[in-house]
């Protein structure tokens, strides 16, 4: 497993709610599209290409993004997941799956980067559930984008299997955010691009 804490694109500060929201792009519907490159764990370290459409209608608010964190502080993943499957602000597709709500979206603006953070409770395989595997801890997918404000087009990663959990760090003894990722490496997203955009 693979540990992801404020230096995985200070994802964690946005799900604290402390960057400002982008309102030009807030209340419009955007899609994105693009490559996903996946690699393989265990014994299956093959390396797996599809495509992507992931489409936004909305965003989380600062005082929902705050409720998260306090849950999150209090109650645990579980019941941060139970809040936030109210939501549907959007949906994320792989193929030609029909995909799945997408039910966080906080967005920052930094020197012409938009840096998009997206999270969703992740697919769930019929046999993961018969068998009851450690894989239904990690019950989010987490999305990062990074676009540039000028050609609607950039790149990000992608958990599919995610724990996010508030813990101790060992090293500065001060609580955070922690994301886990299932897998080895994350997927990751290329030759995203937004569609439809107006220059």
């Amino acid at each position: 497993m693979t540990k992801f804490y404020g230096v995985f694109g200070a994802i964690c500060l946005m799900f604290l709610g402390l960057f400002a929201v982008s309102n030009a792009s807030a209340q419009d519907r955007q899609t994105f599209t693009g490559t996903v490159l996946s690699y393989g764990m265990g014994a299956d370290t093959r390396t797996r290409t599809g495509t992507f459409t992931l489409i936004i209608n909305g965003q989380t608010s600062d005082s929902l993004a705050q409720e998260y964190l306090t849950t999150l502080q209090s109650g645990g993943q579980s019941d941060v997941l139970e809040l936030i499957k109210k939501q549907e602000l959007g949906r994320f597709s792989v193929g030609a799956n029909v995909g799945v709500p997408i039910n966080v979206v906080r967005e920052s603006v930094d020197g012409g980067q938009r840096k998009i953070f997206i999270v969703f409770e992740r697919w769930t395989q019929f046999a993961e559930l018969r068998g009851g595997y450690r894989s239904l801890d990690y019950p989010f997918g987490v999305i990062e984008l990074t676009i540039d404000e000028k050609t609607g087009k950039g790149e990000g990663t992608y958990i599919a299997a995610a724990q996010i959990r508030w813990k101790k760090d060992k090293k500065t003894n001060q609580y955070q955010v922690e994301i886990e990722n299932f897998a080895t490496y994350p997927a990751k997203l290329m030759g995203v691009i937004q569609q439809g955009r107006k220059n």
